[in-house]
């Protein structure tokens, strides 16, 4: 059967969210389930022993008793019977037998049987059982309405307690015969104890409570470790140095926590080295460069010597645009909390110092975990990008949950749909004067990228409707 939407919104709403409490409710509904079908199965078992115990012990008194009255003189014998008597059980004396005659059930001849081989004489019990508890009752039940089959007998030969005593139909009526013709008579009433659930429900909680406490201490042992995983694994996400973890908790999490140490370094070890032999590289190539600039000068046609100085020049100013981006990154800074739009408003600060037009909208102060000399360079490309191209730079920046987003807008042309994505790679301008005054290196939006996602953000190009390029960035706000 399928639940309406309402109820499951509730149900998915009010089902924890983390490992170890969604843990601690299936383990505790578990207990729960397990001794409430306990507390049902074996409840009435219990009750049915102890009304079977008693009533066993009630045939061996009875007997005994039986036994003490043919040695005690009759005047003696009330006396007897009536000192026999308890809450549950009533003996008397009379003419007339209480269990008219033996009774017919497997169980009822079974108990005589055990009487019967007691008694001396070779006696005959009459036994009936008026109530077997969950067993199954005999041809002899009485119904329920019934008047209590001791009324039938005389008054005369009812003791006096018998009707405060047994005020509904017994369960069980014994009568043996004595040497001197009269019933030895026995009434009985036990009912099994009234069943309480106030014992259960605190053996219950009690059950539960231990079980939380338990559970709570062995999942925190499984899950602190993983949470400090995550958070290292966001930590390394956004390009912080981060010392190995210390693997503890089950082997299963510690096997994790080694293989991410292991991750960790391998990671920091192949971008350290790819970084170097960049940086290399960029730095051997600068010596040839400048060697073929002075030999330029002495080629004698002066439109081929400008076109291989301009093409040099071009090399080197890629060159050293590379050596700068991986000297900073060689250089990372440590991550720390900086003021986002006091950044914002030092970078337009520095534009319009120059004479553009830029505007800045950050609606509340945003405080996010980040490196903020790589963050400023990293916008200040992007606002640079929008200046180029475009006129009327406005910036906004905004929280949305654990993210800030920061949009650039200008009123340029825009990039074609198709371009995009290729604005990104390095060395890639959709100027095609190749001029470094109009067109850049062509590395501004590739470092900026690189910055951003190095910071566990992203980064998005899109054409705006009204014309321009808009510039949308995410950075989590971090810890």
């Amino acid at each position: 059967m399928k639940l309406p939407s309402s109820i499951r919104n509730v149900l998915l709403f009010l089902w924890p969210s983390t490992l170890a409490s969604q843990l601690v409710v299936l383990l505790l509904a578990a207990i729960v389930a397990a001794q409430a079908f306990s507390i049902w199965i074996f409840q009435d078992e219990r009750r049915i022993a102890m009304v079977a115990v008693a009533r066993d012990s009630l045939l061996t008194r009875a007997v005994s008793i039986a036994e003490l009255l043919e040695d005690t003189p009759p005047s003696l014998q009330e006396r007897v019977v009536e000192a026999s008597s308890s809450r549950f059980a009533v003996f008397w004396l009379g003419d007339t037998p209480l269990a008219p005659e033996p009774g017919r059930s497997s169980v009822e001849q079974r108990l005589q049987g055990y009487l019967n081989a007691q008694l001396a004489n070779g006696k005959t019990a009459h036994l009936n059982i008026h109530a077997d508890e969950k067993r199954g009752p005999s041809s002899r039940n009485s119904a329920p309405g019934d008047p209590p089959s001791w009324r039938a007998v005389p008054k005369h030969e009812r003791p006096r307690n018998l009707n405060k005593i047994m005020n509904r139909p017994e369960d069980l009526a014994l009568s043996i015969p004595m040497s001197d013709g009269k019933w030895l008579n026995v009434a009985t009433s036990y009912r099994p104890p009234r069943g309480t659930f106030l014992p259960l429900l605190v053996q219950l909680g009690l059950t539960a409570l231990a079980a939380v406490i338990i559970i709570g201490l062995a999942v925190r042992r499984v899950t602190r470790p993983l949470k400090e995983l995550a958070v290292s694994a966001e930590r390394l996400g956004r390009g912080e140095n981060l010392e190995p973890l210390r693997p503890s908790g089950p082997r299963e999490v510690q096997a994790l926590t080694t293989a991410f140490n292991e991750m960790q370094d391998r990671l920091t070890r192949f971008v350290r080295d790819r970084t170097r032999m960049l940086a290399a590289i960029s730095h051997d190539l600068r010596t040839p460069i400048t060697s073929l600039r002075l030999r330029a000068e002495f080629i004698d046609d002066d439109e081929n010597r400008e076109k291989v100085i301009e093409t040099l020049e071009e090399m080197a100013a890629m060159t050293e645009a590379t050596l700068r981006f991986t000297r900073d990154e060689a250089h990372a800074e440590p991550a720390e909390k900086a003021d986002l739009g006091a950044i914002l408003d030092a970078l337009a600060g520095d534009q319009q110092d120059l004479g553009q037009e830029i505007s800045v909208d950050v609606a509340d102060r945003i405080v996010l975990s980040c490196r903020p000399m790589a963050l400023k360079r990293a916008l200040r490309n992007l606002i640079e990008n929008a200046i180029r191209y475009g006129k009327n730079v406005s910036i906004k920046a905004v929280k949305d949950a654990a993210e800030v987003v920061i949009r650039i807008q200008d009123q340029g042309p825009g990039i074609p749909e198709d371009r995009l994505k290729d604005v990104f790679e390095p060395f890639v301008r959709l100027e095609e004067s190749r001029s470094e005054e109009t067109g850049g290196i062509g590395l501004g939006l590739a470092i900026a990228r690189s910055i951003v996602h190095a910071h566990g953000g992203t980064i998005r190009l899109a054409n705006r409707p009204e014309g321009g390029l808009e510039v949308e960035i995410r950075l989590p706000l971090g810890a």
